[in-house]
């Protein structure tokens, strides 16, 4: 019976390690769906190499300095056969390693849609593994590893509870939107986007496409919250619930705010999930669409004024959907987990605050401070004539459909 405990723990995570993976695909066609027909590509092969980059340096690096553990010992002891520390049974720390994976690879996923149509692609590359290497794994493994005593000594101590952030509002979502409102500050606006002091709106390629990219990522995400718990033993469906009710909640508040624009509608679905995350596990269903109603029109509101207004040309507008929206989530915990309102209790409002507003400005700061450096080191930002041409033409040679440009002429 234990061991038949341990087989299906492994296969548990790994459902869900799949389904975060497949997310990965939704960020792909959410950006292509919403850049120009000639940065459609570039969005693609954007975000499967930064997943792969992620990867490797999480296995070299990330896992290492968030959890303390590396890989670079025998087969044997990673499959946990040898009785080494740190390695369970069957292999379920490696499928461990690649559930929490594809939590760090979304970070970059979640900046290459503020930067899209701008940004070169080497540099990129660059920075996403400072991100996944460093960056990422330090409040990774302050949050969820309790490392550099910030749980017991500051959150607890000062404020009565731990930090809690049980699927990533602060640890993945608010941290990668921060870094990525750091990057779109540092590159500037797409060429012509404010020209003559206005803003000149850049309509989507493709609604379709972003609506299979808001679908994907809404599926994923139920393995994304729910198996968060890691093992069948502490799986709840309440996460499922919660989960669901705030997706609705977001749904419902940007078609009203959003005046029915589907772009608003499928983002207002992921608006709810990222607030949703940091207290999936602890609030009551009806808190749940109170937090996921707030997350959607918070949104909406927040993409009109940095894009019309602050002329922040965040391009899928990553930083009020990740950002803001996890901000509010990990604030949201401490009201709607408390017994009081229905939910489980064990957290307080001071902790998920503090704990949420340095997640964000540690975010805000590694992402200036990275992508400083690397546009120092080797540029960041196309030229005026790349961007004319599109990332498609300039960086990959080759458009979304070569067929059709040959057979008229344009290439």
């Amino acid at each position: 019976m234990v061991e038949l405990q341990h087989g299906a723990d492994v296969f548990f995570l790994l459902i869900g390690a799949i389904l975060v993976f497949a997310m990965h695909g939704g960020f792909a066609f959410l950006e292509v769906g919403t850049v120009r027909h000639k940065n459609q590509v570039n969005a693609l092969v954007k975000i499967l190499v930064d997943f792969a980059i992620s990867t490797v340096t999480y296995f070299f690096i990330g896992y290492w300095v968030a959890y303390g553990v590396t890989f670079l010992v025998s087969a044997s002891a990673l499959t946990g056969a040898a009785g080494v520390e740190g390695f369970g049974p069957q292999g379920i720390s490696l499928v461990k390693f690649f559930f929490l994976c594809t939590f760090a690879a979304a970070i970059p996923a979640i900046v290459s849609g503020g930067i899209a149509e701008r940004a070169k692609f080497w540099p990129q590359c660059l920075a996403t593994a400072m991100i996944v290497g460093v960056g990422y794994p330090i409040i990774e493994g302050a949050v969820w590893n309790s490392n550099f005593g910030l749980q017991a000594d500051v959150f607890k101590g000062m404020f009565g509870a731990n930090f809690h952030d049980f699927a990533g509002s602060i640890v993945v979502h608010a941290f990668g939107g921060w870094v990525a409102l750091g990057a779109v500050l540092k590159l500037g606006p797409r060429a012509g986007r404010y020209d003559k002091g206005g803003s000149h709106g850049i309509p989507p390629s493709s609604i379709p496409w972003l609506a299979m990219g808001s679908w994907m990522l809404c599926v994923g995400w139920f393995g994304f919250n729910v198996m968060s718990a890691q093992s069948l033993s502490g799986v709840s469906g309440l996460v499922a619930m919660n989960s669901l009710m705030a997706m609705a909640g977001g749904i419902l508040s940007a078609l009203v705010i959003g005046r029915n624009d589907p772009g608003f509608v499928h983002n207002g679905a992921l608006a709810g999930l990222v607030a949703v995350c940091a207290g999936s596990d602890v609030m009551h269903p009806v808190g749940s669409l109170v937090v996921g109603l707030v997350a959607g029109g918070l949104f909406v509101q927040m993409f009109q004024l940095a894009q019309n207004k602050w002329k922040i040309d965040d391009v899928l507008g990553v930083w009020p959907l990740h950002g803001l929206c996890g901000l509010w989530g990990g604030i949201a915990c401490g009201i709607f987990g408390l017994e009081a309102l229905g939910g489980l209790g064990g957290v307080t409002l001071g902790s998920q605050i503090a704990g949420s507003l340095l997640g964000s400005a540690y975010g805000f700061a590694a992402g200036l401070v990275i992508y400083t450096l690397v546009d120092a080191a080797i540029g960041f930002r196309m030229s005026d004539e790349d961007q004319r041409r599109g990332a498609d033409l300039s960086i990959h040679k080759i458009s979304a459909n070569p067929e059709e440009d040959v057979r008229m002429g344009r290439m």
